[in-house]
């Protein structure tokens, strides 16, 4: 039986290569292989890396746009939590992010993951395209706090939106562009991903009255 502990460490052992955009973190996560068959979510933060904000919001971003991950019940729910407490930790200045054990230990099939590797791709590589450095006082320096601030917005909405049907998915859409944005010093992705996060909040709104 695996020593949680060593879970936690998993990180310090491991030298991760930052993805460049969508393609890379695909790439990423076909590649991934782990003793015992299901996938385990801190397997893949030590791939992606867990010292850098954008990659984490990436992946955040994808799980819950996956149509295979992201409607299962209650994943939205954890990705808000996931979300929430990296983007805390950011605001704190910590430069590694620390994540509690029930997060790291959910897991994920070797199928569906590589399913959901070929149904992004060809998306994926049609993005990267676009993707430059532009309007990078958006995304750079203390700009990247005021990101964090509304990926925790995004967050605190996601559990309400397992009871809004699609809403989920804007939000994960909102967390991929927040995420491409500060891999890519692209403010104008940043400026996508802030008009989507005034979307989804008036969709809540407008659900609850």
């Amino acid at each position: 039986m695996s020593n949680p502990s060593q879970h936690e460490s998993d990180a310090t052992d491991v030298v991760a290569k930052e993805p460049e955009g969508l393609v890379e973190l695909l790439q990423l996560l076909a590649n991934i292989r782990e003793d015992g068959g299901s996938i385990r979510l801190g397997r893949v933060l030590d791939i992606v890396g867990r010292r850098s904000f954008g990659p984490m919001l990436l992946l955040a971003g994808l799980i819950t746009v996956a149509p295979l991950i992201g409607d299962i019940p209650g994943v939205p729910t954890l990705i808000g939590i996931f979300v929430f407490l990296i983007a805390l930790q950011l605001m704190l200045g910590r430069d590694y992010f620390w994540l509690p054990s029930f997060l790291l230990e959910r897991q994920i099939r070797p199928q569906t993951l590589h399913k959901v590797v070929v149904w992004m791709m060809p998306t994926a590589r049609f993005t990267d395209r676009f993707l430059r450095p532009r309007l990078m006082f958006l995304v750079n320096g203390g700009a990247s706090y005021g990101v964090a601030l509304l990926a925790m917005l995004v967050s605190l909405m996601m559990p309400l939106m397992e009871f809004i049907p699609f809403s989920a998915n804007a939000a994960g859409l909102t967390l991929t562009l927040f995420g491409l944005a500060l891999i890519a010093r692209d403010g104008l992705i940043a400026l996508f991903a802030f008009a989507l996060t005034g979307a989804s909040v008036g969709v809540i709104v407008w659900a609850l009255l």
